[in-house]
């Protein structure tokens, strides 16, 4: 299969090593010789152009950092340069409505989309076990299977277009809110007199244990934990809160948790 890749970075480099290990050919976007050397030694094929990557391709994934460079990427450019009943894979987590509204236009030119935000990291890609939601047609998330099966398990398909989106933001969210309420109760510890590492040593065997706390515990305390991926949750919380004003929604109690997440020491 004849892969177009948009995004070769911290998260798309091991994907693109990923499908060329499964036998896939790849034609990256890489601009600069840097990133064409980078493109190159992971054993795709670099182009300088987004049209010239996704064109006579099967699938193209695009895997950029923000909405907005999604909005920018996927032009009617692009578009017309991608094969007819060929599929797009948007992997960046961002508003539904860019989904829908790409998909939309991608109708009229025969290509199909699928957005396919990811839940994990680039360990998880590497070891061929990032979860994946994906939202589009069943047909069209089966089409794609083929290229994201080579480095996500589970690949699960959560509803029509757009869906993949909101099941992510709930999952960035309650993700946050679980960061939140370890800090809040590495400060009751401290009120109560109970040492950090004692208190989150001892929960990770408790049934307050999850992959917040386990996170939590491995950093060794819940500020350097939230300074390791304050990057992240900052614009995943921030993306969290547009979106769920732009589609109506309110996260409830849902939003003071994820505050205590966003508080630095």
């Amino acid at each position: 299969m004849r892969i177009g890749f948009i995004g070769a970075g911290r998260m798309g480099a091991p994907m693109v090593q990923r499908l060329i290990g499964a036998g896939h050919g790849v034609h990256a976007l890489a601009r600069t010789d840097e990133k064409r050397d980078a493109v190159a030694a992971l054993g795709a094929t670099p182009v300088a152009t987004a049209a010239a990557a996704v064109r006579e391709t099967d699938i193209v994934i695009v895997c950029v950092f923000t909405d907005e460079q999604v909005r920018t990427v996927c032009t009617d450019d692009l578009l017309d340069a991608m094969a007819s009943e060929a599929v797009l894979i948007l992997h960046t987590t961002g508003s539904p409505r860019t989904a829908e509204d790409i998909a939309a236009r991608a109708a009229r030119r025969d290509v199909a989309v699928v957005d396919a935000p990811v839940s994990g990291g680039p360990h998880d890609i590497a070891a061929g076990s990032v979860t994946v939601f994906a939202g589009g047609d069943a047909d069209v998330v089966e089409r794609a299977r083929a290229a994201l099966g080579s480095y996500a398990n589970p690949v699960l398909h959560v509803g029509p277009i757009g869906a993949g989106q909101r099941v992510k933001l709930i999952n960035n969210t309650l993700f946050a809110a679980q960061i939140g309420m370890v800090a809040e109760g590495v400060r009751l510890a401290a009120e109560l007199g109970v040492e950090e590492s004692a208190l989150l040593t001892a929960l990770t065997h408790g049934s307050a244990a999850g992959r917040a706390l386990t996170g939590i515990a491995a950093t060794g305390s819940a500020a350097a934990f939230k300074a390791r991926v304050g990057e992240f949750i900052d614009k995943d919380v921030a993306v969290v809160r547009k979106t769920a004003a732009e589609l109506g929604a309110d996260l409830g109690i849902l939003g003071d948790a994820v505050d205590a997440a966003l508080r630095r020491p």
